[in-house]
């Protein structure tokens, strides 16, 4: 009988071993959840890209470049008393262009010559609190 109890008492040091393995796994899992954070979808057939707290759906049409701002749970961000600057390598050089709230519920601008249909640069925003968020174009 002393034989089984030192091999009983290896089987349950292993299996305490798997259990606790198979814990961390998944509290390891379970810790990336987080990262894997909700994406929006562009609901008006742009670009998107993350902006600090929002998230920003670029358009480009012709000359007219057209922000889109994104909030919590896929919810629009009012763009009043939002103010912005596009800068875009067009023709070889940085251009800047000017945006501000429009009737359309979005940021705009106009371009000095017609953008591709993705550009790439960045969009900086100014809040109305006075903090800046910056999204990236590449």
């Amino acid at each position: 009988m002393p034989l089984h109890i030192p091999i009983e008492r290896s089987r349950l040091e292993r299996r305490s071993r798997m259990k606790f393995r198979y814990l961390t796994l998944g509290i390891a899992l379970l810790a990336g959840l987080p990262a894997y954070a909700h994406e929006p979808k562009a609901s008006h057939g742009g670009r998107l890209a993350e902006a600090g707290p929002y998230h920003v759906e670029l358009v480009a049409k012709d000359k007219t470049i057209e922000i889109f701002l994104i909030g919590e749970n896929d919810k629009p961000v009012d763009p009043k008393g939002f103010k912005g600057v596009a800068i875009f390598n067009l023709g070889g050089k940085a251009e800047r262009i000017t945006l501000a709230p429009s009737e359309k519920d979005n940021l705009s601008g106009t371009a000095i010559m017609a953008l591709p249909a993705r550009p790439k640069g960045a969009v900086q925003l100014t809040a109305p609190d006075g903090k800046t968020a910056t999204a990236r174009f590449d």
